[in-house]
Order: structure tokens, then sequence, then C-alpha cells
């Protein structure tokens, strides 16, 4: 045999193995599977509507919120993780839409911020947790939020704890390609005030933003859409500079319609933004957090814990007072 055609069999003896051990990040298009975007039937929004239907309120908060898709958040609260999360894109695929999941239990969650602060109680803890989370999707499709402020709330850390982290969100990526095979996971990227875009881009690609189908901003906050695409595009030069790759972004215009005023708990005089949508300058813009859930004991939630639903902020979101 000619050294050509010994050098052609090799390679194509060599091709399968290749092919097995290339990455499995690229999942099926979740969005082509199923028929618009799935409404949580127990969001707080949907509960406090049923529960209170003299409300005055009530009209206009089920109407303008309660009926808009948004993600449910899954945490230690959610209970056996892999049934949680089974049971709720089990009963998105039967009515064929897709369901946007937020992953938010990370060990050392709200590490330096600590209104939210909790999570899993080790690293392994959360590796055993996550893991089940992706295993409840399973090949049905889905879109996920992975652990929102996580590459943010660096302030107070020590480099051996942001170490920690990374390899935490690097390890969760693996799950999701390994057993969610038509999930998008989106790996959190804070928002535009909160690192500069050549900093996040490094914290990105440091946690294993490569394997993640995108990264998402703006989550539980307040920036504008047009603020959020222009840092999610210089996030991406910087990646493209720095690795050579860029990524697919979503923005959380949930609670956007009328721009930050610079605070972040509870702030007075926001607005519901844009409805869940495909495109609008990124690729998605969803509803992350809940318009009217609380931030924390702070601004005009004084007094309550963080993911309780308050009407009146709720009410006052959808006027914008």
């Amino acid at each position: 045999m000619s050294r050509r055609l010994r050098t052609l069999a090799a390679a194509l003896c060599a091709l399968p193995l290749a092919l097995a051990a290339a990455p499995s990040a690229q999942a099926a298009d979740p969005t082509t599977m199923t028929s618009g975007f799935y409404v949580d039937p127990n969001s707080t929004a949907k509960r406090w509507v049923a529960a209170n239907p003299g409300d005055g309120r009530a009209p206009a908060i089920n109407s303008a919120i309660a009926n808009t898709p948004m993600a449910r958040w899954f945490g230690s609260w959610s209970g056996t993780i892999g049934t949680a999360t089974g049971a709720y894109v089990g009963a998105a695929d039967q009515a064929d839409k897709l369901p946007v999941l937020v992953a938010y239990n990370v060990y050392n969650r709200d590490y330096c911020g600590g209104h939210s602060a909790g999570g899993a109680s080790s690293p392994s803890a959360y590796a055993s947790w996550i893991a089940q989370f992706a295993g409840g999707i399973g090949s049905r499709p889905a879109v996920v939020i992975l652990e929102p402020d996580s590459l943010g709330d660096y302030g107070c850390m020590n480099q051996a704890q942001i170490d920690e982290r990374e390899a935490m969100l690097t390890g969760a990526l693996g799950e999701f390609s390994r057993q969610a095979p038509n999930t998008w996971v989106y790996m959190d990227a804070g928002n535009p005030a909160w690192t500069n875009a050549a900093t996040m881009a490094r914290r990105l690609h440091e946690a294993g933003v490569r394997q993640a189908h995108g990264f998402s901003l703006n989550v539980s906050n307040y920036f504008t859409t047009a603020e959020n695409t222009a840092f999610g595009d210089a996030v991406n030069r910087e990646l493209s500079a720095r690795y050579g790759y860029t990524k697919p972004f979503v923005v959380d215009t949930s609670r956007n319609g009328n721009g930050s005023n610079g605070q972040w708990c509870n702030p007075s005089g926001r607005r519901i933004g844009t409805p869940t949508r495909m495109g609008g300058g990124a690729e998605m813009l969803l509803w992350i957090k809940t318009p009217g859930e609380s931030d924390g004991n702070c601004g005009i939630g004084a007094g309550s814990r963080a993911g309780d639903f308050l009407p009146e902020a709720a009410y006052k979101m959808i006027y914008g007072y």
C-alpha cells in the first residue's frame, strides 16, 4: 500500500474516534422542538391571583404578569431536584412549550451580597444536585439559566474560592452536555454595571462558557435592553479577540421597562419590560425574574424575604410607578 493510501486509511479509521471525542455542547435547538414558551401554572404571581380573586389589583396582575412566560427557579426549596425538574419539564413537554429553568443552588451562593445567601452545603453536594437537575430534564427541550450572580459575585472572594466556584460551574456544564442534549444552557454574566466586558469575558471563559450554549445578562436587574445588548456585544468582542469564539446571549427584560435608577434591591418606579420572545437584539428576551417578587429585605420590599411575592410592587410595576 502506498504511503498516501496508508495515510488515508489511517485517517478514515481514526474518524469515528475523533467524532466520539468531540464535545457535545452543541445541543439540538429546543426552540424548533416546541411551539412557544411555557407559562408556569404555579408561579408566585399565578398563585397570588388564584388566592385573591376579589382584590382590585388581581385582573391587571393576571393579564400583564401571571400569563407571561417566565422562568421557574430551582434550589434547596425544590425538594428532590431531579423529580422537580422532571415534573416541570414534563408538563411543558406535554403542552409542546419550551420551559425556562433557573439553577440557583451553587455552594456559597450570593457570598458577597448576602440577601440570597445559601446554596448547597459543599462543592460535592452541588455536583450531585446539578447532576440530578440535568438528569431530570433528560432529552426533553429546555432552557436553563445557570447560577445567576455566580460570576459577578467575586468582590469578597479569595482566589481559592473563585477557583472552586468556576470548577463547580464547569462541572455543571458537563452534566448538561452529557444528560440533557436538547437543553440550551446560558451561564450567567451579571449586568453592565457589575464589571467590565473584558473581566466578564475572562471569567466566563475560565468557568467553561465554551461548553455552554451562551450567557445571560441582567437577571433580576433593571438595565435597559439596549444597555445589555451593548454589553453582551462587548463581551463577545473580548471572547473573540482573546479566545477565538463568541456566544449567543439572552437578556432578562422582566423589570427593565424604565431602566435602572442605580439601585438593584427593590427600587421604586421600575416597570415590566418586553415579554418573553425570540430575538429583540439578543438571542432571546426572557422574563427570568418574576415581576413583583422581592429582592430581599430592602427598598420597597422592606420586611420581606427574597422571593416573596409583593402584589403592590407588582401592580405598580405594570404602570411604572
